[in-house]
């Protein structure tokens, strides 16, 4: 395959090409770049890059492939990206909307399958996304890359056979196109180009990095399994003694698994129970929850007995280990090509005691397990030491096969099966033994594997996915990259999500083996053993976010998938990108189709990822700002600007979906973080907003588009029979206020015929510490209520004369109009709506002087839209000590869960910290 990087196979004799540079073989080039690294680490100042992992040169150079992957920052970024990319160039017309389209793919794919990470996203939904933002020869980053599929998918992108199976056509000349509707009929429309993409791939984890590596940078795969099965072969010739069994006709076998259980005492008798014995009924296929003493006959379950404990000298480590007692109790083995059990005999047992007390004649890790609030719970079981992981047989064989590999790239199918090795595989008694991800737990029958079963069958897994694509790799801090600014073209990050996984901690078995580890003091999760909450988690991200806008060039896209169903975590990512520049354009659904272990047993866990869309404003947005310094124009450009970002239409299963970012009160919102991120004061109310946007804008079904916007949505809404309606949840009193603006435009009503479904909203939805307001009050202050004086208001008569036959054709003075109209309330018309909000303002700051007067630790009940309006107050007069002041006495998770106040809070800090 010709590439610009890589003008030869790996392995080949003949010269090869990278960087632009010539060498007579693969191994040269390999030399030169390794001996570059080598002098690079012994630069003081290297070692201090943010993120740089744990490990020594020798280590780091060990796992090393320079320069398409180093396990460490990546010196040579600069020179792929000089080498490869186009500079940024604004005269380049570039416009795209956000793909908005949800995205379902499954992971039934070998590519997916190869190797385990703690979570990630199947490469060809991330084709879909490159597709749709790209084309060939763009570069793509990810700052988050976990196995690398975001590289795997860049190259794909100019795979024919790959595209098509996403349901694309691609023709004879390269154009994609994808299936549309258009006036009743399926069409094809064309949006990209068949063509590689170059893939930048960043992550803190060594282990991910190396993973992602084998994925995305050259190799023969053909030489990576025949050599790696030499070695296997080579260990089973010498090992294969350690999974020997006999059969009962005294035949040597060779065992394919070893169950195990824990030993307990009873709590009556305190005899010794075995769990297996006890518990686990095979015929019904099932392990029972409560069980009598096989020798007392008291009722048992795990919950009330003590488990048995033995202490001895490790012979890996010589240290004294107490640890979980735990006994075989079934054999699965294969002679002749047929599978059989038993259980463990006299001959069993004296095999697996010669194998404890021997010491392992190969390096393997016996350094102590760190400390985490995910891995801490083997302490608690006993599991002091990383080899303690993983059974003393496959430590055994995992050893003997890392010392014969010369090529590094062997040493992923350690990885590889590291997980289904380790005392975590569950046995089951359905027979669908495996691991749960996203934790370190061992039950009470885990399933010991043959290394050797395990290893061959990786190998063969792992030959179809090693090389193909030519892309790069780093290994350090995402928030503080050696990438040029205003260089990539699309960015596609599956970041952390607060406390949802414990990556650097889950990653530590891979990371032992590699000997080198991940430095996480810049990690970006919640977590307590590493002394960070939810504020950290969303510094750290703004960081990250705030590298990613400074590398994207102007006007260019970035996706973020997102995994997380707390509102804190949600509004830690919203205000991390808006603080780094970016703007929200879109939000869409991902479905991986597969539960993590959170995903499975947490209830509040999502089935579905969303996707946020998000831009970098172009270059002449910014100019133009700078130069208006925050004008009324200023507002109408952001407008103008951000409107050309976002779909026009959103089509669901055939239906026209409500674009929620057109709606008039989130653009505002969107305009509001604009200012606020550039220090200037917002010039106009929200009603004034309001009243402009209808001068200037096209508004359908309470969305807002632009004049050469709207045509299209026209035509897409002709085509079907109802027009898309906004989901509306009352949680706090501004979407109290939104659902009644909606409630009233559609059917202007009395009190009395609004309060029963006005009650109905207020549920279980409400936020914890937001006073509920009265409707008399939201009505009085928000809306104007006929009094039946004068004539009917337009909008009282248009509803009453299209629902009412008898009221048809009147005069909008007539008395039996005026009589079914009065007292009902309706949505003012803008010029007294200003003056609505200008008493609805007022008397919220006055609520706000009483939150600063109040003189106890922490409000209990307050009116968000009182902080909120005392905020903006307060920031518009630059007091920030006043935001600070009063942020303390709002409890943590009213402030975490309020975008609009967490946004000005966290600006309001930073403006304190810099002196501003």
């Amino acid at each position: 395959m010709n590439d610009l990087l890589h003008g030869q196979k790996t392995g080949s004799t003949g010269p090869v090409e990278c960087l632009g540079q010539t060498f007579h073989s693969e191994q040269a080039r390999r030399e030169h770049f390794t001996k570059l690294l080598a002098e690079k680490l012994k630069d003081p100042a290297f070692r201090k890059i943010e993120g740089f992992p744990q490990g020594t040169d020798e280590a780091i150079l060990a796992l090393s492939d320079p320069p398409y992957y180093t396990a460490c920052p990546n010196p040579f970024v600069g020179d792929f990206i000089s080498f490869l990319g186009k500079p940024y160039d604004p005269s380049v017309p570039y416009s795209k909307e956000p793909f908005a389209a949800d995205v379902s793919e499954g992971k039934n794919d070998p590519i997916y399958n190869a190797h385990s990470y703690h979570t990630k996203v199947p490469h060809k939904a991330i084709m879909r996304y490159i597709l749709h933002y790209t084309q060939p020869g763009d570069l793509v980053f990810d700052g988050f890359c976990g196995t690398g599929m975001t590289g795997v998918a860049a190259h794909l992108c100019g795979d024919r056979a790959v595209v098509q199976s996403l349901g694309y056509r691609v023709e004879a000349n390269g154009e994609i196109l994808a299936p549309d509707r258009e006036d009743g009929r399926a069409v094809w429309k064309p949006f990209s180009r068949l063509g590689v993409r170059r893939a930048i791939l960043n992550d803190l984890s060594p282990a991910a990095a190396f993973i992602a590596h084998n994925y995305n940078t050259p190799g023969d795969a053909g030489a990576f399994e025949a050599e790696a099965n030499d070695i296997l072969s080579q260990v089973e010739a010498e090992c294969g003694w350690l999974y020997e069994t006999k059969h009962t006709d005294g035949r040597t076998a060779r065992i394919n698994y070893t169950v195990w259980s824990d030993v307990y005492l009873c709590p009556e008798c305190t005899s010794e129970v075995v769990f297996w014995d006890a518990a686990v009924d095979r015929s019904a296929a099932e392990v029972k929850d409560e069980f009598p003493c096989p020798h007392c006959s008291a009722k048992l379950s795990k919950r009330n007995m003590e488990r048995a404990w033995v202490t001895s000298v490790d012979p890996d480590s010589q240290s004294t280990e107490r640890q979980l007692k735990r006994v075989p109790v079934l054999i699965n083995y294969t002679i002749g090509g047929k599978r059989f059990e038993k259980k463990p005999d006299d001959a069993d047992r004296r095999l697996i005691e010669k194998i404890e007390s021997t010491p392992v004649p190969y390096w393997v890790p016996t350094e102590n397990v760190i400390d985490g609030k995910e891995i801490g719970r083997l302490r608690s079981i006993g599991v002091t030491r990383v080899h303690q992981i993983v059974p003393k047989r496959a430590n055994w064989v995992l050893g003997a096969y890392l010392s014969k590999c010369k090529n590094p790239r062997l040493k992923l199918a350690v990885t590889a099966t590291l997980l289904n090795l380790s005392w975590m595989y569950r046995w089951r008694a359905n027979g669908k033994g495996g691991t749960t991800s996203g934790t370190y737990y061992i039950c009470a029958t885990p399933q010991e594997n043959s290394a050797f079963n395990q290893i061959k069958a990786k190998i063969k897994d792992l030959s179809a996915v090693v090389g193909g694509s030519k892309n790069i790799l780093t290994n350090q801090d995402s928030g503080s990259l050696s990438i040029p600014s205003n260089s990539i073209d699309y960015i596609f990050l599956d970041p952390p999500f607060g406390s949802n996984l414990m990556y650097s901690e889950l990653s530590f078995l891979w990371e032992a083996w590699l000997k080198v580890k991940t430095e996480n003091k810049l990690e970006a999760i919640e977590n307590s053993s590493q002394g960070k909450d939810i504020n950290d988690y969303r510094h750290l991200m703004t960081a990250c976010f705030s590298e990613a806008n400074r590398i994207l060039k102007p006007g260019r896209w970035m996706t973020v998938e997102f995994s997380n169903t707390q509102a804190t975590v949600w509004n830690a990512i919203q205000t991390a990108l808006q603080e780094a520049g970016f703007v929200v354009a879109n939000v869409s659904a991902l479905d991986k189709k597969q539960g993590s272990f959170k995903a499975v047993t947490t209830t509040t866990a999502v089935k579905q990822d969303l996707v946020i869309s998000a831009y970098k404003p172009n270059g002449g947005l910014e100019e133009r700002f700078g130069r208006s310094g925050g004008s009324e124009d200023s507002v109408w450009d952001f407008v103008r600007t951000h409107l050309k970002y976002l779909p026009t239409v959103k089509i669901r299963n055939g239906d026209l979906e409500f674009v929620a970012e057109r709606d008039p009160r989130i653009i505002f919102d969107r305009m509001i973080a604009w200012f606020v991120r550039h220090n200037f004061p917002v010039p106009m109310s929200s009603q004034e907003f309001q009243a402009g946007l209808v001068q200037r804008f096209v508004e359908r079904d309470g969305m807002v588009f632009l004049p050469e916007q709207v045509s299209e949505y026209d035509k897409r809404r002709m085509q079907v029979a109802i027009a898309p309606q906004m989901e509306m949840f009352v949680s706090d009193e501004r979407s109290a206020i939104d659902w009644l603006t909606d409630f009233l435009k559609r059917r202007p009503s009395t009190y009395q015929e609004i309060h029963t479904d006005f009650i109905s909203q207020l549920g279980a939805g409400w936020k914890k510490h937001e006073s509920k307001p009265e409707l008399s009050e939201l009505l009085e202050n928000n809306f104007i209520q006929y009094d039946g004086t004068g004539d009917v208001p337009s909008q009282i008569h248009g509803y009453l004369s299209t629902n009412h036959k008898d009221l048809r054709g009147l005069e909008k003075n007539s008395p039996a109009l005026v009589a079914k109209a009065k007292d009902r309330w309706y949505v003012p018309d803008p010029n007294k709506a200003q003056d609505l909000e200008k008493k609805r303002e007022k008397a919220l700051l006055k609520e706000f002087d009483h939150y600063r007067t109040f003189t106890g630790r922490r409000l209990k009940e307050f009116r968000l839209e009182a902080l909120r309006a005392g905020f903006r107050a307060a920031w518009g007069n630059k007091d920030y000590q006043t935001i600070i002041d009063i942020a303390k006495k709002v409890p943590d998770e009213a402030l975490q869960e309020d975008e609009k106040l967490l946004t000005l809070y966290d600006l309001a800090l930073t403006r304190t910290e810099d002196g501003i």
